[in-house]
């Protein structure tokens, strides 16, 4: 896979990313982004729309890790109910904790994705790591500056996906 931060797949959410469109592509293991990707960073735990959405993963054999860059208590808070493979502060975009959950999930970068909702953090760890990136936009944006100009960096990046997609229909 030659390395670029342009995702392979943008979805609106990260639950309209079916297990069954997952199965066409072979994925076997999906890595998870929590914050900004799963649920806003104002929520502790997952909701019922994750929880449905990691059943419905799992009974089409795919297996589900978190990687996050948070702290290891906000992972292990949010993760304690659903009891996957996760890593905190995992030091995204570097792909050393991406391959351990591969490991853990007994998957490879042949049948691995990753979603979340950051470009240089999340796509870039994806592509280190030589597996699909899957782009999801945040689902409450933070405001503040540094969170912003990280965005901006991001938009042409967006736009050369769009323009990729648009000559592929």
């Amino acid at each position: 896979m030659k390395f670029t931060l342009v995702p392979e797949y943008k979805f609106k959410k990260f639950n309209d990313v079916t297990a069954e469109f997952l199965v066409s592509l072979g994925i076997k293991g999906v890595l998870l982004d929590i914050d900004n990707t799963l649920e806003p960073y104002e929520h502790a735990l997952p909701g019922e729309h994750v929880i449905s959405w990691l059943k419905s993963l799992s009974a089409h054999g795919i297996r589900t890790a978190i990687v996050s860059n948070n702290n290891r208590e906000r992972v292990e808070t949010f993760n304690k109910e659903i009891g996957m493979p996760a890593y905190a502060k995992a030091g995204k975009p570097f792909k050393k904790n991406l391959l351990h959950a591969m490991k853990d999930m007994e998957t490879d970068v042949s049948n691995t994705a990753f979603i979340g909702d950051q470009i240089l953090t999340d796509v870039w760890a994806a592509h280190n790591a030589g597996i699909i990136a899957i782009l999801v936009p945040p689902i409450n944006d933070k405001k503040d500056i540094f969170t912003r100009f990280k965005r901006l960096l991001e938009k042409p990046i967006q736009k050369k996906y769009d323009r990729k997609r648009k000559d592929k229909l």
